[in-house]
């Protein structure tokens, strides 16, 4: 399988370290040290993320030269669907005109994107499916506290989307997945599932939103986005000196620091948007992909490693072969 084409949407508001400055006790200077972050866009009140979803999507199908018809599959990896239930790929596929094809999502939090490429590439290198549309989409602004400075700031909306299609050549190389669920506190939303539904008590002490425990976190991620790393390369029999690029999650400009260091790559190998998105979950990574390809600076032939992390505890990394 390879990926036939890439695209990304963003919300036209831009919420900058200086507005939060506004509302919250915090600084440009004190969010960029410890974040890498300087800007992300947040959806408006009436944008839910199957709109930024189909935005992308359309780009994509476009770029690839495809009516929405032409694809098997519809897949949104999201933590923030516009409903419970229908699955957001549903909506999304039929918006787009692609009603009666098949349509799920993916619920795995910032490890969505590295887990749906995994499922697609089972998909299509199995031959059920010729050709799937692969969707990373967040709206993490309508579930964070925006008085929280520890979490408020980290989180932004974006989609980034990838048409997949069966190739004489296979880009998927190999892949590593991974969770942990023994303590989903360290990172979840308390209210709004069977274990807590969401009531007055609920809303009351804010457990609609997003919660994280950071510094467990952090240590998890560098951790966990190493190991997955060296098991997906081994698997693709391959070594860390054959990474051309490593696309990572971008959750925490220092996160993603600390990992290259362990991995010891070259800067110039790791592509960063943090400073413009912050951390959009599922799309960060797509988002990346979709930036690199339109300033050309993946070729055919690139070894292109992508790896996350997120809650769940999850983790995953894949390794892939531009073509």
């Amino acid at each position: 399988m390879r990926i036939a084409s890439v695209a990304r949407h963003a919300p036209s508001r831009v919420v900058t370290n200086e507005d939060f400055e506004r509302w919250l006790d915090t600084t440009d200077e004190w969010i960029s040290v410890r974040t890498g972050m300087k800007r992300r866009h947040w959806a408006a009140d009436d944008e839910a993320t199957s709109d930024l979803a189909i935005a992308a999507a359309r780009r994509a199908l476009a770029d690839a030269k495809l009516e929405a018809g032409d694809v098997d599959c519809y897949i949104v990896a999201t933590a923030t669907p516009d409903y419970i239930f229908p699955a957001t790929a549903c909506i999304v596929a039929a918006k787009l005109g692609a009603v009666g094809k098949a349509a799920f999502d993916l619920s795995i939090a910032c490890s969505g994107f590295i887990y749906g490429l995994t499922v697609a590439a089972g998909l299509v290198r199995s031959g059920v499916y010729q050709r799937i549309l692969l969707v990373g989409a967040e709206t993490l602004s309508k579930i964070v506290n925006k008085q929280d400075r520890s979490t408020a700031i980290l989180f932004g909306d974006g989609a980034g989307a990838v048409v997949l299609e069966a190739s004489e050549e296979d880009s998927f190389l190999g892949a590593e997945l991974g969770a942990d669920g023994s303590n989903p506190s360290t990172l979840f939303q308390e209210a709004g599932g069977s274990r807590h539904p969401v009531d007055h008590a609920a809303v009351d002490a804010g457990l609609q939103y997003v919660h994280m425990e950071g510094r467990e976190v952090f240590k998890f991620a560098v951790t966990s986005m190493i190991a997955a790393t060296d098991v997906a390369l081994q698997r693709a029999h391959l070594s860390r000196q054959d990474i051309d690029f490593l696309i990572p999650h971008q959750a925490n400009r220092r996160i993603i620091d600390a990992a290259v260091k362990y991995l010891e790559l070259p800067r110039e190998r790791v592509l960063v948007n943090i400073q413009e998105y912050g951390n959009t979950s599922a799309a960060s990574i797509p988002i990346a992909l979709a930036e690199a390809v339109e300033e050309r600076r993946i070729s055919r032939g690139d070894v292109v490693l992508f790896v996350g992390f997120g809650a769940g505890l999850s983790w995953g990394a894949v390794v892939w072969r531009w073509q």
